[in-house]
């Protein structure tokens, strides 16, 4: 009968996968090997087996599990590689983690400071134990990215051999370095440590949302299978996902009811930043850009200009951890594009209530409403409507005259309404310079540019390279503030550059909005880029 399928951590199936079927206790029943497509085909009985699986290249487990042909079983294994995470993945000053590593042999770990420049912080020592691959971890069977991987918890019971860090009293981007024995590999992964009480006048936000969204790991992210694993595991991407086989972006179909939880208990491979690269190098990669590495280099230009920050995850805004009124300002960053109701809410009475300052500094931003589960998971709402010439549309189904313009204007309002601008398809996956259309406005000054003259040319994003108007872009809508001033448009093809915006409140209150998820990247390289975000963050600020 059909017994299971195994796969690897990205759901992907193994073929070759040597397979021992034991009774409980240990009695031989056969051996079998997993197919191309990591079906595993046995002659037995239903009923309750020990499944010892074993496949060069992974970790070797052995699953107790029931054998129903009903419902074939899922083994998952886990490649033999270096990955690790920290859990919970952000805390306060004072607080603790667990580093949660997989490793295959030995492994020195350390914590650095991301700001201007990597600040050696601490060494953790070289962890490995008596057994063979002691380090290896192992990963839940069935669809983990609903679970989380919950490393740490098999043979790790000693009390002499516990893996906790302490977050450091300054506040900021923290990222541990595990490099093994041999030195083959390196992996490292990020932590974001708030302040026990507030410290700086900025707050900055990193976009924990979207580096969970975008997560893959374990098979599913909100891109790759968001309504669940499917019955069998991928053998090609291109041939086998709903990704791939449409025209339209097929993956944002489903109901929302029907998009499964994201765990944030994962490693997260797209922050990974490699052991040499500084924040003043090119962002190289695909995920690199829009994730946490992008996101680095605001916090690196702030140190160079020497204006405190502190930073905080965006769960902690949502719970209320994040004290808005302690802060003058709150900076929003590259791709801030999953946000939960309750911190638009929060964001949004601080601004146009109690005359909070936001600095919107990315693109395509709370474009789509999540929630936060009892669990600590988190669930997007996605859903998107097909139109007939196979573009995406926020079309009202029962009414088709009504348009939503984003996501989270499906389920609540748009989000212009906050931060004057929202994203478009036009401009997407482009990038260009802005064109200054308001030159005698407060933000240009010191910069000498005049009517008409471009700016934001230099670009350290290498995805979508070409300027600091890119990637994905927004731009002014009927929602936008009235009274709000456009300053300056990208140059983006078919009038898809995104919109610079600037607007107040009756409370003294302030909203500026690049629209863009370049603009970060130009910061540390573009001197007018760097001029402008100055100007706006010292004036809000009042440095």
């Amino acid at each position: 009968m059909l017994t299971g399928y195994v796969s690897d951590e990205n759901y992907v199936a193994i073929a070759g996968v040597t397979v021992d079927i034991e009774r409980p206790g240990g009695e031989r029943v056969c051996t079998v090997q997993s197919s191309a497509r990591g079906a595993i085909h046995a002659a037995i009985e239903p009923g309750e087996y020990d499944f010892v699986l074993v496949r060069d290249g992974f970790g070797s487990k052995t699953v107790r599990a029931v054998a129903d042909p009903e419902r074939p079983l899922q083994f998952r294994l886990l490649s033999d590689t270096l990955l690790g995470y920290a859990w919970p993945r952000w805390v306060r000053s004072g607080e603790r983690s667990e580093f949660r590593v997989h490793s295959v042999e030995p492994y020195r770990l350390s914590l650095w400071r991301y700001g201007l420049r990597k600040e050696f912080v601490k060494l953790y020592g070289w962890f490995d134990e008596h057994g063979p691959r002691a380090v290896m971890q192992i990963t839940p069977d069935g669809d983990f990215t609903q679970t989380g991987v919950r490393w740490n918890k098999v043979g790790y019971r000693s009390l002499h051999h516990t893996q906790y860090a302490v977050g450091p009293e300054r506040s900021g981007l923290y990222y541990f370095h595990a490099k093994t024995e041999s030195g083959r590999e390196f992996f490292s992964f990020p932590w974001v440590v708030a302040p026990s009480k507030p410290s700086a006048r900025i707050a900055v936000l990193a976009s924990t949302n979207t580096w969970n969204a975008y997560n893959n790991f374990g098979g599913r992210s909100n891109y790759i299978n968001p309504a669940g694993l499917p019955e069998r595991p991928t053998v090609n991407g291109r041939q086998d996902l709903v990704r791939y086989g449409r025209s339209t972006f097929g993956t944002w179909e489903y109901p929302d009811q029907e998009y499964k939880p994201l765990s944030f208990d994962r490693p997260e491979l797209g922050n990974h930043i490699p052991e040499h690269v500084e924040a003043g190098d090119p962002i190289e990669g695909r995920m690199t850009c829009g994730l946490a590495p992008a996101e680095w280099r605001l916090l690196a230009w702030l140190e160079r200009e020497q204006i405190g920050y502190d930073l905080w995850a965006e769960a902690q805004l949502h719970d209320g951890s994040l004290d808005l009124d302690a802060y003058r300002v709150l900076i929003i960053q590259v791709h801030p594009e999953y946000w939960s109701r309750d911190m638009y809410m929060r964001v949004k009475a601080w601004v146009h209530e109690r005359g909070g300052k936001l600095i919107y500094l990315g693109g395509n931003g709370l474009n789509c409403e999540v929630e936060f589960l009892p669990d600590g998971s988190m669930r997007c709402f996605s859903q998107l409507v097909s139109e007939g010439d196979g573009s995406l549309a926020m079309r009202d189904p029962a009414d088709s005259s009504r348009r939503w313009e984003s996501r989270f204007h499906r389920r609540f309002e748009s989000e212009a309404n906050l931060i004057g601008v929202v994203t478009t398809h036009t401009g997407i996956m482009t990038a260009a310079p802005y064109r200054c259309l308001d030159p005698e406005h407060w933000t240009f000054a010191g910069t000498g540019l005049q009517n008409g003259d471009l700016f934001g040319i230099q670009s350290q994003h290498e995805r979508i390279h070409g300027g600091a108007s890119g990637h994905e872009t927004d731009k002014m809508s009927p929602y936008t503030p009235a009274g709000a001033k456009l300053l300056a448009k990208g140059l983006n093809p078919d009038q898809g550059g995104s919109e610079i915006v600037y607007y107040e409140t009756a409370p003294g209150g302030a909203v500026y909005s690049v629209g863009s998820i370049n603009w970060v990247h130009s910061l540390l390289v573009d001197d007018a880029v760097s001029r402008i975000t100055g100007n706006v963050v010292r004036r809000f600020a009042d440095l």
